[in-house]
């Protein structure tokens, strides 16, 4: 059976843009993963512990045949072979993948909750999700992703810039 899931990826410790583009890579390369859309990339400020460089995030959608939780082993072997350590909670980190949404499921397992818990106060997640599904329902909150992005502090929106490899933001 065919699955969709959106996934989060982030970074923050250089060289940013090739530990996404590494990340999407290895991803692409497993023969029950297909990426069907990409978000821009987008630069923000940390959250939580903001004694640290700014982020870069992305949101991709995926087909799969991977179950939710073998997607979950699969993006944290992702994360240990480009080098993830897990020293500082919400600390710096090469690469950080997380599962959004899979399908409409709406779950709670010991190492695996869906849709994610936060993903709904992070503009990091809300705005690239944004961007290439506005109109997905999110179950728990049953609301649409332009809902979501809707309930955003303009503040935080702000915070969520455009980022181009080259350097450059976009306007």
């Amino acid at each position: 059976m065919r699955s969709y899931a959106f996934l989060s990826l982030g970074t923050n410790i250089e060289p940013r843009y090739q530990y996404l583009e590494k990340a999407m890579e290895i991803l692409e390369s497993h023969k029950d993963i297909t990426i069907i859309k990409k978000s821009s990339i987008y630069e923000t400020e940390p959250v939580g512990y903001l004694d640290q460089a700014d982020f870069l995030n992305i949101v991709i959608e995926i087909e799969t045949s991977l179950s939710s939780i073998s997607l979950l082993d699969f993006c944290q072997r992702i994360e240990y072979q480009l080098g993830r350590e897990r020293n500082i909670r919400f600390g710096p980190r090469t690469i950080d993948l997380d599962i959004l949404i899979y399908n409409q499921e709406n779950s709670s397992v010991e190492r695996l909750i869906l849709p994610h818990p936060r993903m709904h106060e992070r503009a990091f997640v809300v705005i690239p999700l944004y961007e290439i599904s506005p109109d997905i329902m999110v179950p728990k909150w049953n609301k649409t992703v332009s809902e979501l992005r809707s309930e955003l502090l303009e503040s935080d929106i702000k915070g969520v810039r455009r980022w181009m490899p080259n350097g450059q933001e976009e306007g």
